[in-house]
């Protein structure tokens, strides 16, 4: 596990690429769904009045094939973002190897049935 704050400290004690990709992963992606977010909480709440936030208004905003992919978007990177930073706490936490496979199982099976869900839930609209 890194616990770097830089890259140059970071690429020295990553065992592997694969944790160091990790790593910068969730750099990227915490500033990409900062601004993701941001923008939906903006077009959501503040862009549309109270007033217009009707089923049917969601229902017409997601009849466009753009904010499905934004939507997604969100749901993807989040779902990842988290499941990686749930990770690291469950190596942190979970000792025992056997316990830690089980606990990592349970949790990617509902990280995909969470991700499974909001996708068929997104695009069946």
């Amino acid at each position: 596990m890194i616990r770097a704050r830089t890259f140059t400290d970071a690429r020295q004690q990553a065992h592997s690429n694969a944790e160091l990709h990790w790593w910068i992963f969730m750099r990227i992606s915490g500033l990409i769904l900062m601004f993701l977010i941001l923008g939906h909480v903006y077009m959501t709440f503040i862009q549309v009045s109270e007033s217009d936030a009707t089923f049917d208004a969601v229902v017409n905003k997601l009849a466009n094939p753009a904010w499905k992919f934004y939507n997604w978007l969100i749901l993807s990177l989040s779902l990842l973002h988290g499941a990686n930073g749930a990770r690291y706490s469950i190596e942190d936490y979970v000792r025992s190897r056997p316990n830690r496979a089980w606990v990592k199982g349970v949790f990617y099976t509902v990280i995909a049935l969470l991700f499974a869900f909001g996708t068929v839930g997104l695009f069946s609209i």
